[in-house]
């Protein structure tokens, strides 16, 4: 899953929690700067007012600066006196969570802390502390907590992920899936850029093998790239 596909799949899933005490609070994740939440993020609110029939708070969540200071401008809706200033909660307030015991206990946190700081040192510790942690959840939850674990990371740090989970003692099959799966996608990034350098722009063909391969076939391919003359003969199983 690329990353904007994660920022689109985060964007969607909101969490809305209510407490009778202090009212409904909406949460959301937001990776890049996107034009339409300057209209969507008031309805939220008031829908959510409308539905709940109680007071209603908005909180963004963006580990860019850039991005955090767009989302915190005030929106004007029209209506005199209603100006959303959605607060934001930016990369510096989300704390770095390297300690299993404490992913386990907080695994929506250590999800969070991989997405403010995984692509920073840290990024590693931070996804193997979170990888076992959310294998106790739903399937759903999960998938989708573990896509956006490693769509955090960039490709250092999942190498060194890769290092470091093989050295754990509790090591997972859910970690090791997720592990082996980064892997995967980047060799297939790789490839992909290799072959757009050396080919030009690819058939639509050529990219769904490349996507729909397992690992052994990407590093087949990827080391025939420099020496073959044609698309073909790197993709191509010889006869």
């Amino acid at each position: 899953m690329s990353l904007a596909t994660c920022a689109c799949a985060c964007q969607q899933r909101l969490a809305r929690r209510r407490r009778a005490d202090l009212g409904a609070e909406i949460v959301e994740v937001q990776l890049g700067i996107d034009p339409r939440k300057r209209f969507s993020w008031p309805d939220y609110t008031m829908g959510a007012r409308a539905a709940h029939r109680c007071q209603v708070g908005l909180l963004v969540v963006a580990p860019d600066p850039h991005v955090a200071a767009w989302c915190a401008a005030p929106i004007e809706t029209g209506i005199p006196g209603f100006v959303l200033r959605p607060p934001v909660l930016g990369r510096e307030a989300v704390p770095v969570v390297t300690d299993p015991a404490e992913a386990i206990r907080r695994p929506e946190l250590a999800v969070l802390s991989a997405l403010a700081h995984g692509s920073s040192e840290q990024g590693a510790t931070i996804a193997a502390a979170a990888l076992p942690a959310i294998r106790g959840l739903d399937e759903d939850r999960a998938r989708f907590y573990g896509d956006v674990v490693l769509n955090s990371l960039n490709e250092a740090a999942r190498r060194a992920l890769e290092a470091i989970m093989k050295g754990y003692e509790y090591q997972s099959d859910f970690a090791k899936k997720y592990v082996a799966q980064g892997r995967q996608e980047g060799e297939r990034a790789i490839l992909l850029r290799l072959l757009r350098a050396r080919f030009g722009e690819l058939p639509d063909t050529a990219v769904a093998r490349v996507e729909e391969a397992e690992i052994a076939a990407l590093e087949r391919w990827a080391e025939r790239v420099l020496s073959a003359k044609t698309l073909a003969e790197v993709l191509d199983e010889p006869s």
